[in-house]
């Protein structure tokens, strides 16, 4: 696989992985009240960040790199400081919250991303060294982790044990590895029968309290399952990810587009879309909102929108001093 299609490739699955991303926060209102959105919450949230991870864990080969450490800082953990005081001020002048504080240790809603983004950075240096054998030990803290009670959202440590091992394996993935599956005959059609099925086993046999399990920020105990089995149901969880990852994987098209180049920004539309769909959950009365819920059309355009907008080369000029900290 070229350079040039590599590149393509990937920026076509973060795009659609962004889109993806929006357009499950759009939903997650309206979740518990219809089935076919809740359907499609859970299959999204059962891939779309274990498949970003693994493309992050792809790109960070250079982790060795005379200052890569002071780079992840300032790329991942300054904008992460920036944006968890934008939250702090906003959520307080919304009514979200009652006091105006900072907390750097409890990140808000999706900064969790970055700052366990900058902790695999770091661990890479302990577990890349011994490959698979590496992995395997990553997959049993990911379900380790999770027989803690007191592991959750601080310093996003729960989400960091639970989603490494997609990190790991990225980034143990090659490009002959990427050109064996995109080499597997008929790689659309199985992309689309994996997706199908999953989707009908989800409508069909996924509990609606079972949530917490695709957001990875609980203890086992804390989401009711406080058994010796249940690390079992997280490898099982694993297994089925990693099945719809590579189904979504057979389905990316290497060709370029002229949405590709928003695949290159996915941190803007990331950082930056919170703030829209928050607004219209606090702005929106309970009959607009019914009314949005009921649009499953306006929801999947309106999630494009937002990701076109943000994606935009003038967003980026505007926002690139807080997010990329370069003028």
């Amino acid at each position: 696989m070229s350079a040039a299609k590599r590149n393509s490739y990937f920026d076509n699955a973060k795009f659609i992985l962004i889109y993806l991303v929006v357009l499950g926060h759009l939903i997650s209102p309206f979740k518990t009240e219809d089935n076919f959105l809740f359907t499609l919450y859970t299959v999204i949230f059962l891939f779309h960040m274990p498949a970003f991870i693994l493309i992050s864990g792809y790109f960070s080969k250079a982790y060795r790199k005379k200052g890569h450490i002071s780079k992840s800082f300032k790329k991942i953990l300054v904008p992460y400081f920036i944006f968890q005081c934008i939250y702090s001020v906003y959520y307080y002048y919304t009514g979200e919250e009652s006091h105006l504080t900072v907390n750097f240790l409890e990140p808000h809603w999706t900064l969790w991303f970055l700052l366990s983004l900058f902790f695999w950075n770091l661990m890479l240096h302990l577990f890349a060294r011994f490959h698979f054998f590496g992995l395997a030990a990553a997959a049993a803290l990911g379900i380790g982790i999770g027989y803690w009670d007191e592991a959750g959202s601080f310093l996003s440590l729960s989400r960091t044990f639970v989603f490494f091992p997609y990190f790991l394996l990225g980034f143990l993935l090659e490009g002959r590895h990427l050109q064996k599956i995109r080499n597997i005959p008929y790689a659309p059609v199985a992309g689309i029968l994996i997706l199908c099925a999953i989707t009908l086993a989800t409508g069909q046999f996924f509990p609606k309290d079972a949530v917490p399990w695709l957001l990875g920020d609980t203890s086992y105990a804390g989401m009711g399952m406080e058994y010796w089995f249940s690390g079992l149901i997280r490898l099982a969880q694993y297994a089925v990810t990693l099945l719809v990852i590579l189904g979504f994987f057979l389905l990316i098209p290497s060709k370029g587009y002229k949405w590709t180049k928003i695949g290159e920004r996915t941190l803007y539309v990331y950082l930056l879309h919170g703030f829209i769909i928050k607004t219209i959950e606090a702005a929106a009365s309970p009959n607009v909102l019914d009314w949005l819920a009921g649009n499953y059309l306006l929801l999947i355009v309106f999630s494009l929108g937002i990701c076109l907008f943000l994606g935009s080369y003038y967003i980026r000029k505007f926002t690139r001093p807080i997010i990329e900290l370069r003028l």
